[in-house]
């Protein structure tokens, strides 16, 4: 078996000790991402953990992609958030997992136009559940868990 970080985040999941924990959802579990560097960014990490979308059968693909879209209208709500970005990549972690991101109007002229892998996730912060706790169980509550 392989061992990313998003095989680890599953197991931490399965195990009830990953504090990011947002929920279980039909195709794996919403995480809170860490470094949070916009307020309520979260992963979508499939369980099974799979190597790529193109692992999942088409159900679970359709699954995957509802849950992922699920996840972004509770952040959507959660933090009143402009937008959410969508990414899954897979490069450094080949393991599927979805990025959801909320974006804001009052971020940045610099940034407010780009990825947000334009901001220097090194000086966001870490999740944490002093700082971050609330909008979890906020999240938590809007999907249903």
């Amino acid at each position: 078996m392989m061992d990313t970080a998003i095989h680890r985040m599953v197991e931490l999941c399965r195990a009830g000790t990953n504090p990011a924990k947002v929920a279980k959802m039909p195709s794996g579990w919403a995480v809170m991402g860490s470094p949070q560097v916009l307020r309520g960014y979260c992963l979508l990490v499939p369980d099974p953990v799979v190597p790529h979308m193109n692992a999942l059968t088409a159900n679970d693909r359709t699954q995957f992609l509802a849950d992922m879209a699920q996840l972004g209208d509770a952040i959507l709500a959660a933090t009143c958030a402009l937008r959410i970005n969508y990414a899954i990549f897979g490069n450094l972690e080949p393991a599927l997992h979805a990025h959801v991101i909320p974006r804001f109007a009052d971020e940045p002229e610099e940034f407010r136009t780009q990825t947000p892998w334009g901001y220097d996730w090194s000086l966001a912060p870490v999740y944490e559940e002093g700082a971050f706790g609330e909008l979890r169980r906020a999240l938590s509550v809007r999907l249903g868990t």
